[in-house]
């Protein structure tokens, strides 16, 4: 297993990273070619077509339609695939201020697509978070 799997730690520990592209939401049919100049941040092959997250620059530049205009905050810790709650404190606390969240796992960390115009708001209630927890 690699990566933290202690909660209190993971909560504590994190450091909120706010990256400057917008992102949205795209789809491709389930057959369909990533269109050139595409390169996703994110693409998940779903029975009904491919979903990709896409800086909105680019959506646009392939013609592709967009949805979810966010930005993305990586979580600086690397958490493990297998630790309990992190996400589900992080979405809670998000809630509480009626702010929607698309999080991605990956490998080494997590990443948080929050509505772009609430990305400072995000990151301030993340830091306010890990402070609490100890950080």
């Amino acid at each position: 297993m690699s990566g933290e799997t202690d909660l209190q730690k993971l909560l504590a520990s994190m450091t909120p990273r706010r990256y400057p592209d917008v992102y949205v939401f795209a789809t491709l049919p389930p057959s369909a070619v990533l269109p050139e100049g595409v390169e996703p941040v994110m693409r998940f092959i779903e029975r009904e077509g491919t979903t990709l997250i896409l800086a909105e620059s680019q959506a646009k530049a392939a013609g592709l339609a967009g949805t979810f205009r966010c930005r993305m905050i990586t979580l600086d810790i690397h958490s493990s695939l297998e630790a309990v709650g992190f996400l589900a404190a992080i979405t809670a606390k998000l809630a509480t201020a009626g702010m929607g969240v698309n999080p991605v796992s990956a490998f080494y960390h997590d990443h948080l697509f929050v509505p772009a115009e609430r990305a400072e708001e995000a990151t301030a209630m993340l830091r306010a978070l890990a402070a609490e927890s100890g950080g």
